[in-house]
């Protein structure tokens, strides 16, 4: 699981080996304190099965003691056993690496250049750069927008797709690759957009990549009030409250809204924010304690589908 978005050149890394549910603790912990744009907090278990870790990216040096004495009502003793130490360029490179393994939803396969021997025939494979790829299509938030994507393809070809917030791109690789027609994709981080540029590049899918910089929907690409019959949003919780109105206006009729970046206690409220907006609920997912929740624009919501991974 991880909470945050990662930071573009973390320079202080912290990494404790606990049980799980002290890693969960410390990552939701962390998450809340730091900010999300500056600092990635994620939890791995160990091929034990048994020890987790506990990985904390810092933009810059953290304050050693204060983080010490957050952690300790969670792990007591334990957290004068966490290790800080600095990184080099090289070793994040290294670390995302070692992190990035091979991802299937469907016939979707995420991967490195290291996995490329992975690939099946009938694949719709996606290659990200290693040094780009932190937190990208490993995490529930994007395997669960994956999964959507799987099941609504089995439903229906949508035309026009719009992916807000795109990150690396990978959702938006994902539905060019499957659809193989154009794709609309921004981000209001400038190093995002640039970052998915190239990895659209190295997968061949810069023509059919139509990339924005802009936040949410302020875009001429993407304000085009009910164009798009997909549209995916995974970003957090509190975003996708404040965007409700503008997402849900470019949703053609009979669309389909995904959203990711959500935790069980942020879901009532997205629900509420796009039920006042003629949206409701058909679906929803959880992987690893992340969230996505499947809408489409109607009245009384139809019974919705529960589906839960580890």
């Amino acid at each position: 699981m991880l909470e945050g978005l990662p930071p573009h050149r973390p320079t202080h890394v912290l990494r404790l080996d606990t049980d799980e549910r002290s890693a969960r603790a410390m990552t939701d912990l962390l998450g809340e304190m730091f900010d999300p744009t500056e600092t990635a907090v994620a939890a791995f278990e160990d091929e034990d099965g048994k020890t987790w870790r506990l990985e904390a990216y810092f933009a810059d040096s953290p304050d050693e003691q204060f983080v010490r004495d957050l952690i300790r009502p969670v792990i007591g003793p334990q957290a004068d056993e966490a290790e800080f130490r600095t990184i080099a360029e090289q070793d994040w490179v290294r670390a995302s690496l070692e992190g990035l393994k091979p991802v299937r939803a469907g016939r979707f396969l995420i991967h490195g250049a290291h996995d490329r021997d992975a690939r099946r025939t009938n694949d719709l494979a996606i290659e990200i750069e290693a040094a780009l790829a932190f937190g990208t299509g490993h995490h529930g938030t994007t395997l669960g927008c994956l999964q959507a994507l799987v099941a609504e393809r089995k439903r229906r070809r949508p035309r026009h797709v719009l992916d807000v917030g795109t990150g690396t791109g990978i959702l938006a690789f994902a539905a060019a690759r499957d659809l193989r027609q154009p794709v609309v994709a921004g981000d209001l981080d400038g190093e995002a957009v640039t970052t998915a540029r190239e990895n659209a590049r190295l997968n061949g899918l810069g023509p059919w990549l139509k990339l924005y910089h802009a936040a949410g929907t302020r875009h001429r690409m993407a304000a085009r009030p009910r164009h798009f019959d997909l549209v995916f949003a995974n970003i957090l919780a509190k975003p996708l409250r404040l965007l409700a109105p503008s997402l849900t206006a470019v949703v053609a009729g009979g669309g389909t809204l995904i959203l990711s970046g959500l935790i069980e206690r942020d879901v009532p409220g997205v629900l509420s924010a796009y039920r006042h907006q003629g949206f409701a609920l058909v679906r929803r997912g959880t992987i690893e304690g992340w969230v996505h929740l499947v809408l489409r624009r109607g009245g009384a919501a139809p019974r919705a589908m529960a589906t839960r991974a580890r």
